[in-house]
């Protein structure tokens, strides 16, 4: 008979555990996964997976063999090294895709190298998910979190709510801002929290998001290549032959 034994590894994370409670098996900074297999193949191209939007889930959780993990207990750019990880694992690190030049919008097939995605980690002095800051015009101190996948889930289903009631704006951008902030002036009640994104000036607003978009730890997806002559950055796109190289070459 034979014996189901997978073949694991234990990979990093970009946020380097920094960002998980100290009871949390991720607060190590690794995790482990194990090789894909036909299962994972099944879950690829099931299409109820695909037409839910839930494919990816369903595949990293899965291959994550950590106990006592899921890949929603993620903050969103572990979860990304997770996929890219699985990726190298399964199929090795090219990845041949259709890429645009940004400056001619001219098309090209190109093969890039998914291990010379590096990581970006958190600002030095960071051992939490809590960041604090001063926005420039209300002047308003802040804290504010990183998103997990549980906290995405959270945010879809209340903007799906939200759509179901046929509003004609649907409040995205103000409803990911009330899940990502802890407390406004050291008040955290929610309905302060609610209350003070939805007044929220649109300069504070921007300045908030950058300063997430810079400091959340992730794999960096820009990779410069030669097209046409000359060196250009472009993100890796993540097309449906990601995790489904064609067969035929």
């Amino acid at each position: 008979m034979v014996e189901n034994k997978y073949h694991t590894e234990v990979i990093d994370l970009p946020s380097e555990g920094k960002l998980y409670s100290k009871d949390s098996p991720l607060n190590s900074g690794k995790i482990e996964i194990k090789y894909m297999t036909a299962k994972e193949e099944d879950i690829l191209t099931s299409q109820n997976l695909i037409k839910k939007g839930v494919v990816i889930e369903k595949l990293l959780d899965s291959l994550i063999t950590t106990e006592g993990v899921s890949v929603n207990d993620l903050v969103v750019g572990d979860k990304n090294a997770v996929m890219i990880a699985a990726r190298i694992l399964a199929y090795g690190p090219e990845y041949s895709c259709e890429v645009n030049n940004p400056k001619t919008g001219n098309s090209f097939n190109h093969t890039f190298n998914l291990a010379d995605c590096p990581f970006r980690k958190l600002p030095a002095g960071i051992n939490s998910n809590s960041f604090e800051l001063e926005l420039p015009i209300s002047k308003v101190k802040i804290k504010h979190k990183i998103l997990t996948g549980k906290d995405e889930k959270m945010i879809d289903s209340e903007i799906d709510s939200i759509k179901k009631t046929g509003v004609q704006i649907i409040p995205e951008l103000t409803t990911r801002l009330k899940y990502t902030i802890i407390s406004i002036d050291g008040d955290g009640d929610r309905t302060v929290i609610n209350s003070f994104v939805d007044s929220m000036l649109s300069r504070d607003s921007l300045f908030l998001r950058q300063s997430i978009a810079k400091n959340a730890p992730d794999i960096d997806l820009k990779q410069k290549v030669e097209l046409e002559g000359e060196e250009v950055e472009v993100v890796i796109p993540m097309t449906p032959d990601f995790f489904w190289p064609d067969t035929t070459t």
